[in-house]
């Protein structure tokens, strides 16, 4: 992942998914239907361990 917004590779054909990517030191998060919306931030270390755990 880079400072481009990536679309989940789960992302359905209804529109409903995240994008995420990173920016400086974070991970933003934000809804694809919205992109001028409000944006999540996570740490790295935080965010690595949440997708361990999807996996």
């Amino acid at each position: 992942m880079d400072s481009q917004w990536r679309k989940s590779s789960r992302s359905g054909s209804n529109g409903a998914c995240v994008e995420a990517r990173h920016a400086d030191q974070v991970v933003e998060v934000r809804d694809s239907k919205d992109a001028g919306g409000q944006v999540l931030r996570f740490e790295r270390q935080p965010w690595q361990a949440f997708l361990r755990t999807l996996r």
